[in-house]
């Protein structure tokens, strides 16, 4: 049938549909949303990342850092601050992902309470550790006089301490975030799998070891990626709660960083400080990438 034979509305109705670009005012319009992120994104993300990388590409910088006699106990310092932190959190909160999936009330309003601390404020949060902890008027060691009538030591003149104190105020900070995402990660398992375990013994222990934590592991392996890269640049739980006490002992490289930048006057030292990080993460990222991709099992 040609097309001089067809109606104008049937040569309408047949007519392919092909992508029409948009015209004038639709281009405005787009212009108009994009723009203001395009901005934002340019200003606050874009730009001020590549001029830290421009002010501390300088070899020298590293050099100097060498140098720095404190420079060596700060970077050590970091690797038990997230060596520790980060393995501790995810242990911890993956095993209380499995408590809260308990269908008890009060068990679910506990789970309110258990994220209080990560909804609040991270400033306003370790202050009040800080003022825990400190001297002998502090919360801690005013406890340990009323309850066991024993004189608390000064927690943040001793560099085990000071540290420990750090670590552990960022853990009960960041917890309750991950075993959230652990807790969705365990509600998507399908309750078959876990009656067919039933069936073969797999109960208890058994069943965490052999089904729920295979099907959790890349889930675990990329928060363990994503707090690691997280915690490198923890700058509140260590200024705020020991502020690198005693004497800038227990400093880690991002407070080490913001001491050269404003105390010292040379920011372009205190942007090398965190960047020397770089050869740990850049590594560690692109294994942990990998060994997700190369795991069988998957949620």
């Amino acid at each position: 049938m040609s097309a001089a034979l067809l109606s104008p509305a049937l040569v309408r109705a047949w007519r392919p549909v092909w992508p029409v670009s948009p015209r004038g005012s639709e281009r405005a319009w787009i212009a108009a949303f994009l723009i203001p992120y395009a901005s934002v994104f340019v200003a606050f993300l874009a730009y001020p990342l590549v001029y830290a990388l421009w002010l501390g590409s300088s070899p020298a910088l590293y050099a100097e850092l060498a140098m720095d006699p404190r420079y060596l106990p700060t970077a050590v310092n970091t690797l038990l601050y997230v060596g520790i932190g980060v393995n501790t959190t995810m242990f911890g909160a993956i095993l209380l992902s499995g408590y809260f999936m308990s269908q008890s009330r009060w068990i679910k309003g506990l789970l309110v309470l258990f994220m209080l601390p990560w909804a609040l404020p991270a400033i306003p949060a370790f202050v009040a550790w800080h003022w825990m902890f400190v001297g002998q008027l502090g919360f801690m060691n005013s406890l340990l006089d009323q309850v066991f009538d024993i004189d608390g030591p000064i927690w943040f003149n001793s560099y085990w301490l000071a540290l420990g104190t750090n670590i552990f105020a960022t853990i009960w900070k960041w917890m309750p975030f991950w075993t959230l995402i652990f807790l969705a990660g365990r509600m998507a398992i399908p309750q078959d799998i876990y009656d067919a375990a039933d069936v073969d013994g797999a109960v208890g222990v058994r069943r965490f070891t052999y089904v729920t934590f295979p099907l959790l592991a890349n889930l675990y392996l990329i928060c363990t990626l994503l707090s690691t890269l997280w915690l490198i640049g923890e700058f509140s739980g260590v200024f705020f709660v020991s502020g690198g006490a005693p004497a800038r002992s227990t400093e880690v490289l991002a407070t080490f960083g913001f001491h050269q930048a404003f105390d010292s006057g040379n920011p372009p030292l205190g942007v090398a400080s965190v960047m020397s990080a770089l050869p740990l993460l850049i590594p560690l990222t692109i294994l942990l990438m990998r060994k997700v991709h190369a795991t069988e099992v998957q949620l």
